[in-house]
């Protein structure tokens, strides 16, 4: 057997082992009356966030830029058994709108348990050319994900703090070279927050989430061509999202092999890198 293949065998043991003693705690019941805050909410992954709350029975407030599309989404929450539920049209990317959104959701909920931080950045998906001005642009729009959980960490605040964000912040991939800059920056400062919130004894939990190709609109069309991979459905990667959350899972990987790639990447990162190499079409224009 190959060098690389006794790597991959181990991998594979060591995720299976993982996966038997894995221990699931989420608890449905605990998202009923759960007063949550979803940003990006309109489309994709956010949207698929909304009505899965909507179906625990929790009270909601959902902000994106397009009120047309959020006052929809709002129906169908509705529809699906969510106990209030409200909504703010805001562009995430402004500095001062995190904070009038968080306010508005305290206001209208009483207070928060989760805030779940889904608005990201467009990745153009493609190989970098000197574009400085995009990549100020994507670390500018980021850093509202790490102003607005400040807003939350008050004393009286006992509540979970959810970032998701997707695969290329734990591992470099080709064609999103700004836009893994900006998600090492956000695993790096959400992960470093988890350990001084656990030294303070401060009952909030950080939820990473490490998504893969996930089949949204925007997702399939940017990749199309460029990447060798099945895209995974939006709702449940959106499920996994909310009871990572409920469960306080450090991290949540969707879908759950890319953990094992992550690992070995880690342990063994030429070898995670070849294997990486064949998700890619580097051929591709």
């Amino acid at each position: 057997m190959k060098p690389i293949g006794k790597v991959l065998c181990a991998t594979g043991v060591v995720a299976g082992l993982i996966a038997f003693f894995w221990k699931d705690d989420f608890n449905p019941e605990s998202l009923s009356g759960a007063r949550v805050l979803v940003t990006g909410a309109s489309a994709g992954i956010g949207e698929q966030i909304a009505y899965h709350y909507a179906r625990f029975g929790a009270e909601i407030v959902l902000t994106a830029r397009r009120e047309a599309v959020l006052q929809k989404v709002v129906e169908k929450c509705l529809t699906l058994g969510a106990k209030k539920i409200f909504y703010i049209p805001a562009d995430m990317s402004s500095p001062s709108e995190p904070e009038r959104v968080v306010q508005f959701a305290v206001q209208k909920l009483g207070g928060l348990d989760y805030l779940v931080l889904n608005h990201i950045g467009t990745n153009i998906f493609q190989e970098w050319a000197g574009d400085v001005e995009y990549t100020r642009w994507l670390l500018q729009y980021d850093k509202t994900c790490i102003f607005s959980p400040w807003i939350l960490l008050t004393p009286t605040f006992l509540g979970f703090s959810i970032l998701s964000f997707l695969f290329p912040g734990k591992i470099p991939t080709p064609f999103t070279t700004s836009y893994s800059a900006t998600k090492f920056a956000l695993d790096g400062f959400f992960s470093s927050l988890r350990h001084e919130l656990i030294m303070q004894s401060r009952d909030v939990s950080v939820t990473l989430c490490i998504l893969g190709l996930i089949d949204t609109e925007s997702a399939l069309e940017y990749t199309r061509g460029k990447v060798l991979l099945s895209a995974s459905p939006a709702p449940e990667a959106a499920l996994a999202i909310v009871q990572g959350g409920a469960a306080r899972a450090h991290e949540i990987f969707y879908p759950r092999w890319l953990r094992q790639l992550c690992c070995l990447w880690a342990l063994f990162p030429s070898s995670g890198n070849q294997v990486l190499r064949t998700f890619y079409n580097y051929s591709s224009p």
